[in-house]
């Protein structure tokens, strides 16, 4: 095979949306645009307008917005190594309950003797009869502690378990299942209350953050401007990714891992920076969602969290890092509307969703808007 062959297998661009210099910028700036322009939005509506006026925004929208968002990120993540590197996990569900369960921790411990036991041990080990704090409870208290944890906690257990799953070239459905198999193990572990995380009713009742009461309008509002900001970010970060050297050689693997080893590179390098950015991003949505929503407990790491991540992403349009942010937006969107108003069909909506969209819209709701942009504009690229 000669040198402009391997060049052409690692530098050409794939099928699944892959955006020129100009291009990726171009999308990057607009989702910003969008999502900060609605935080904003909806923060001056939620601050400034009476709660008697039609155009309030409740604090129930405010944290909607914001678990919504938190959502949107766990969905580009998977895209960045579904869409871009052509490995489906089916456990991502995992690195979101990680970061939640960080962040759940120091929320605990700001308690104090607020809780019902007015003891400084949180409420459950009180009930249980804990004496002190476990071990891996010891950085709890520091805010800072908790961020790098965060990071580094999932980060670590990603590369590890990465390392291993690439280094034996396990790949397919294979991936997918030991994938859900690790998730489902971790949340079988975390039920159990002698590991000190809560058991089945996991971390609430959550009184402050940094000091600020967590349910006050104000705090809310900047943790949804925090989770904004940490979107567009994540955003840009994979964009950029996506169209330089590296993301060039993410797709190939994708497309040709053999004949990119043929060319010298190193699938395994390449495949476990991404997967464990991938699983750091997901820890960051985890920790941003749970001040807001109040709650973090073992389910979230149930096999059927991790799987409606990659229905988002189905839904969207993977490949392409801005159908996963609609299609999270879209199907949660649609949750929230059903749940409310018929219950009990939501299940068989979503289930029939994702067939429709695997039979009828494989490049989902974006490749769907572009072909219908193609023929408005006459067939040109939109």
């Amino acid at each position: 095979m000669s040198a402009e062959s391997c060049g052409h297998a690692t530098m050409a661009g794939p099928a699944l949306g892959v955006p020129g210099g100009r291009r990726w910028g171009r999308d990057a700036v607009l989702v910003g645009w969008v999502v900060l322009v609605a935080t904003v939005v909806a923060a001056a509506l939620n601050l400034l307008v009476p709660p008697d006026s039609v155009w309030h925004v409740s604090d129930h929208w405010i944290t909607l917005l914001g678990k919504i968002m938190c959502y949107a990120i766990c969905a580009l993540a998977l895209d960045m190594i579904w869409g871009y590197s052509g490995i489906l996990s089916l456990g991502h569900g995992l690195f979101f309950a990680l970061g939640g369960y960080v962040m759940g921790m120091y929320l605990m411990r700001q308690i104090g003797t607020d809780g019902n036991y007015g003891s400084e041990l949180p409420d459950f080990m009180v009930f249980l009869d804990w004496k002190e704090l476990p071990w891996h409870w010891a950085l709890s208290d520091s805010f800072a502690a908790t961020l790098l944890l965060i990071v580094l906690v999932p980060g670590l257990l990603a590369w590890v378990f990465g390392y291993f799953a690439f280094r034996s070239r396990i790949q397919g459905v294979y991936f997918s299942i030991i994938t859900q198999a690790l998730t489902f193990a971790a949340m079988l572990l975390f039920y159990r209350n002698e590991t000190g995380f809560g058991g089945n009713n996991g971390f609430t009742d959550f009184k402050r953050i940094v000091g600020f009461p967590i349910t006050a309008s104000e705090t809310r509002v900047a943790l949804l401007a925090l989770t904004g900001l940490a979107l567009v970010g994540c955003y840009a970060v994979s964009r950029w990714l996506v169209g330089s050297k590296f993301g060039r050689v993410l797709q190939a693997i994708r497309d040709a891992e053999s004949r990119v080893m043929f060319c010298g590179y190193d699938p395994l390098s390449y495949k476990l920076a991404v997967w464990t950015l991938s699983a750091i991003m997901c820890a960051v949505a985890g920790a941003l969602y749970v001040p807001q929503v109040g709650i973090i407990n073992p389910r979230e790491m149930s096999p059927a969290a991790s799987i409606e991540i990659a229905v988002w992403v189905a839904v969207g349009g993977r490949g392409t890092l801005v159908g996963p942010l609609v299609g999270a937006f879209a199907v949660n969107g649609a949750k929230s509307w059903l749940t409310v108003l018929a219950p009990e069909v939501w299940l068989y909506v979503l289930g029939a969703l994702f067939v429709a969209v695997t039979l009828w819209m494989p490049d989902g709701l974006v490749g769907l808007a572009r072909r219908w942009a193609q023929r408005l504009l006459g067939g040109r690229q939109p």
